[in-house]
């Protein structure tokens, strides 16, 4: 795990790179990789790398970054893991290649070599990477399925820049501060910058699952390899052919899928710890963990004095989990006043403005004390076993509403109406667009998930950067362009959203910047390209009533199953007493300041994100 960046002066009349430019973004990133630094400019000063490295596999030198291949071609930059590298090593050596270290970077190397932009469907893990062809003069550049690592880029016409963070590049000191409108209200729809937009202007994401290649003539378009719609919809037709149910005898299947997963992500040079809460997905890794043949496991709870004795609190159940697992077990206990010291730091660490992340700082925080440098998170089991509400209401939602919604002007005289009404009544804003909005997965789910709703919006921004952002953005037809092609089941259609936004756009982007703020690399078993394919036959097709279902299978994974104390258990999600300790706060960001103050009744979550705007 590493922080990477790079220049390219790709454009004949372009200068040369400024080093010192490669070393303040490399630099910037610090924190991502605390065990080295490393550089590399090409002879004709025109493409330059630079790395940070948090030493993970491979601790030796021969593992430093960045890592030319013999002939001197080819140059890697690399951020994450390839949990397949053995494998993948072991094939490429009986082709005769010939390896120089034991790490995963290498095989990157080998792999490019002999396939080019095809070697990403050969590779499970997490990575965003950055290869420098001599030879052709290309830079590639690619991101894994699920967009667990990340990779932004800026290119001006003449010189192409990339980095792990968006204010990496900035710290670079060449990078435009024009604001990007459809960022803003990005954020201010969902709490979080949906991809590829940012809150600049000048830089964008790579998309998850996506490549590029940079030659002489600029950069190409990003070009998709990996669809989880595709993967829900390849599944169905298979379960069609075959004319089986799908979770037909399923628990014997997702037990060997899982404990497949969780092998490779413990593949490590250093002890791998573990994220643990009452509920049942990191419950059900860490004991698979145990069945995997790891037996000294270190797991970290955060608790709060706040929570003491209520459903919230997770200490008790958690600390009942490790027992069973016999974990070494540490209980961190997080106070409000620590929360403010740490405030400004968090505010820092946030690469883009996200109302969520701040539990994931903290246990990352208490994972770095306990000296870990690796910990599996149970993040993504919700998204896979339809473990949210999301599973329940948007199917019912789209089949109440469908044909109201179709009804001409019915939906926009339904919600001015509502929103005179729910003023009144002090209902939710978003009662007010059920009708024009619920019928459609795309509708139902920006509903579900938003933040502000887009009649809202000029609430909180400027009418200009409303229009202009809603127009660059297109919240809707972007929701249901992951759809395609168009999955038949509900469970895989709301997976795939819940998937390909909310989990990619806030959870796995708060993970990255949460956690290497402390040098703390996470790993999510349940995110994973090899682990859908397996399962989306299973659980993608699963009627509404069978989700429970799908979650006690989970549950009942590990050669210990859960007790039914914690599958039972109501569910809280992963929190923090964030609504009591951010009262008066107001943090700095990178948003347009709200037109109006937003009420101090609202939910936490909507004040958080006025306060997450310009001073």
């Amino acid at each position: 795990m590493c922080a990477i960046n790079g220049i390219l002066a790709y454009h004949y009349a372009a200068n040369p790179i400024d080093r010192a430019e490669l070393v303040r973004t490399r630099e910037h990133m610090a924190a991502r990789g605390p065990d080295g630094t490393g550089e590399w400019i090409a002879e004709d000063g025109r493409v330059g790398f630079g790395h940070r490295r948090l030493s993970i596999i491979d601790l030796s030198e021969a593992g430093a970054q960045p890592m030319a291949s013999a002939d001197g071609r080819l140059v890697v930059t690399f951020n994450g893991e390839i949990y397949n590298y053995r494998a993948l090593r072991r094939a490429l050596e009986a082709r005769g290649r010939v390896f120089r270290s034991r790490s995963d970077t290498e095989v990157l190397l080998h792999l490019y070599a002999e396939k080019g932009e095809a070697m990403v469907h050969d590779l499970r893990g997490m990575f965003a990477f950055a290869i420098w062809d001599a030879q052709h003069r290309t830079l590639f550049l690619a991101r894994d399925p699920y967009g667990i690592k990340p990779l932004y880029y800026a290119d001006d016409g003449w010189t192409f820049r990339f980095a792990s963070q968006v204010k990496a590049l900035l710290a670079g000191g060449a990078v435009s501060r024009d604001p990007e409108p459809a960022g803003q209200v990005g954020f201010y729809l969902w709490g979080s910058v949906p991809e590829p937009f940012t809150t600049w202007a000048a830089i964008r994401a790579l998309p998850a699952g996506a490549t590029l290649m940079v030659d002489r003539i600029g950069a190409s378009e990003p070009r998709r390899y990996h669809s989880i719609a595709q993967v829900y919809c390849e599944a169905e037709t298979v379960a069609r052919s075959r004319h089986a149910p799908a979770g037909a005898d399923s628990s014997a299947e997702i037990r060997a899928a899982l404990l497949d997963s969780v092998r490779h992500h413990l593949v490590a040079d250093v002890p791998v710890g573990a994220f643990l809460s009452a509920g049942i997905d990191s419950g059900a890794l860490v004991g698979l963990m145990r069945d995997a043949g790891q037996h000294e496991i270190q797991t970290v709870t955060l608790a709060f004095e706040e929570f003491r004795g209520r459903a919230d609190d997770e200490a008790p159940l958690a600390e009942e989990i490790a027992r069973l697992y016999g974990t070494r077990h540490t209980t961190r206990i997080v106070t409000e006043a620590e929360f403010k010291a740490d405030l400004p730091r968090i505010l820092d660490a946030m690469d883009q403005p996200s109302i969520d992340g701040i539990n994931t700082w903290f246990v990352s925080k208490a994972a770095h004390e306990l000296g870990l440098k690796v910990a599996v998170s149970g993040l993504g089991g919700d998204e896979l076993f339809g473990g949210y509400p999301s599973f329940r209401d948007i199917p019912r939602w789209v089949r109440l509403l469908a044909v109201p919604s179709r009804v001409p002007l019915l939906g926009k005289a339904a919600r001015r109406l509502g929103q005179r009404l729910g003023t009144a009544a002090d209902l939710s804003p978003k009662v007010a667009g059920m009708v024009e909005y619920g019928g459609t997965y795309a509708g139902a789910y920006l509903l579900r998930r938003g933040l502000f709703m887009p009649w809202e919006l000029g609430q909180v921004l400027d009418r200009d950067v409303v229009v202009t952002g809603l127009r660059r953005l297109g919240p809707l037809p972007r929701i249901a362009g992951e759809l395609e092609p168009h999955p038949r089941s509900a469970h895989a259609k709301v997976a795939t959203l819940e998937s390909a936004l909310y989990m990619r756009n806030q959870l796995l982007r708060d993970t990255d910047w949460a956690s290497m703020a402390h040098s703390l690399e996470v790993r999510v078993p349940l995110v994973d390209a090899v682990l859908l394919r397996r399962l989306a036959g299973v659980v993608g097709a699963l009627p509404q009533s069978a989700s429970l279902e799908a979650k006690a299978s989970l549950a009942r994974s590990p050669s210990f199953a859960l007790p039914a104390r914690i599958t039972t258990r109501a569910k809280t999600g992963f929190t923090t007493p964030i609504a009591d300790w951010l009262q008066d706060r107001r943090p700095t960001g990178t948003l347009a300041v709200p037109r109006h103050a937003i009420p101090t009744t609202a939910h936490w979550s909507r004040r958080w994100a006025g306060q997450l705007a310009a001073a």
